[in-house]
């Protein structure tokens, strides 16, 4: 368990966030919303749970906003974990996306998923690449392909400068070796049905490059360099929270960048903001719109608010709890955990 001291530390830095992002302009989220005739923003349906793990990573990237690392705690435990699998039986609930920290950390990892792939749901897991490297996750690789998980991997690059700048010294070639060893089990081959995507996010305070034309790039280059293939490269843009807020700040560039998601608003991206269809779970069971509202303490607003109490019909029809540092998601073609949305 956390100490008091940390809790205490946690929810300090939490209100320093909101109240950092509530200064950022007079034009608020909100009324954007209204503009487009979106105010509230309601679910469509909940389609997709997407459950954190727990915050323990083997890596402490610069830009992550769940602040992970390995000194973190955090861990879901059993019976939540068993709470989440009795949720998932709801027939409109078709994906599971499991996230972190590492999710392959938690001690129940490989129970969880073979019970999701046993319900027939589909199974995304947010891999690092480089904990499928470590000597007691080798066998990973082969569990996924029995399981049919859909991997979903960070690379910000294909160049070893620009990866270790932002994730770690060691962490491009780590990831090569993780991608070359899916690549042998079938992932990212087409005809293979085993699903192999990549995720890009900038190193610094602009928004993603058009996402074919990365792709494109990203699999000629990967390709010609170290002989792998993947399916799909999502763009995903950094949300002003957590470290890469921390970031901004010290770089000055904190109202530049808002001023630039702002002026980016994009009402087709807003339509389709994944908060819309997805619940997200904390480490401790607790119900969020978003992975990013989840790590800002913003709970849903429902009495449905662990997933003890799961309510779908509740949760369907709340009110999404938004603010300034959804701009991010709204933003140029938009970002999702899917990628880009326009």
């Amino acid at each position: 368990m956390k100490t008091l001291q940390k809790q205490n530390n946690e929810l300090s830095n939490v209100s320093i966030q909101l109240e950092t992002l509530e200064k950022t302009t007079e034009v608020r989220f909100s009324d954007k919303l209204k503009n487009i005739g979106l105010f509230p923003l309601k679910p469509t349906n909940i389609e997709i749970l997407q459950i954190n793990l727990g915050k323990l990573c083997n890596q402490v990237c610069e830009h992550c906003h769940v602040d992970a690392g390995p000194d973190r705690t955090e861990i879901m435990t059993k019976e939540v974990l068993q709470a989440c699998l009795a949720v998932a039986e709801n027939p409109s609930i078709h994906t599971i996306d499991l996230t972190g920290g590492a999710p392959e950390m938690n001690p129940h990892f490989k129970w969880f998923v073979s019970e999701l792939t046993r319900q027939g749901k589909k199974v995304i897991v947010r891999s690092n690449l480089t904990i499928l490297t470590y000597k007691k996750y080798l066998d990973i690789p082969e569990f996924y392909k029995e399981n049919k998980v859909v991997v979903i991997s960070s690379m910000p690059c294909y160049t070893k400068e620009n990866v270790d700048k932002q994730r770690g010294d060691g962490v491009f070639e780590r990831s090569i070796l993780a991608l070359k060893r899916l690549n042998e089990l079938g992932y990212g081959k087409e005809g293979a049905g085993l699903e192999l995507n990549l995720v890009f996010n900038p190193g610094g305070a602009s928004l993603p490059p058009e996402q074919a034309g990365l792709e494109q790039d990203y699999k000629r280059e990967l390709k010609e360099l170290f002989d792998i293939e993947f399916n799909n490269l999502f763009t995903i843009t950094n949300l002003p929270i957590s470290r890469f807020l921390d970031f901004l700040l010290k770089q000055g560039k904190y109202e530049e960048y808002m001023n630039k998601l702002i002026n980016s608003f994009n009402p087709i991206a807003a339509q389709n903001v994944m908060c819309r269809n997805t619940i997200s779970v904390g480490w401790d069971g607790q119900l969020f719109d978003c992975d990013f509202n989840q790590m800002l303490e913003l709970g849903v607003a429902s009495s449905s608010q662990n997933i003890t109490n799961f309510n779908i019909e509740q949760l369907k029809n709340r009110n999404i709890i938004i603010g300034q540092h959804c701009y991010g998601c709204t933003a140029g073609a938009g970002s999702s955990c899917q990628g880009s949305l326009a």
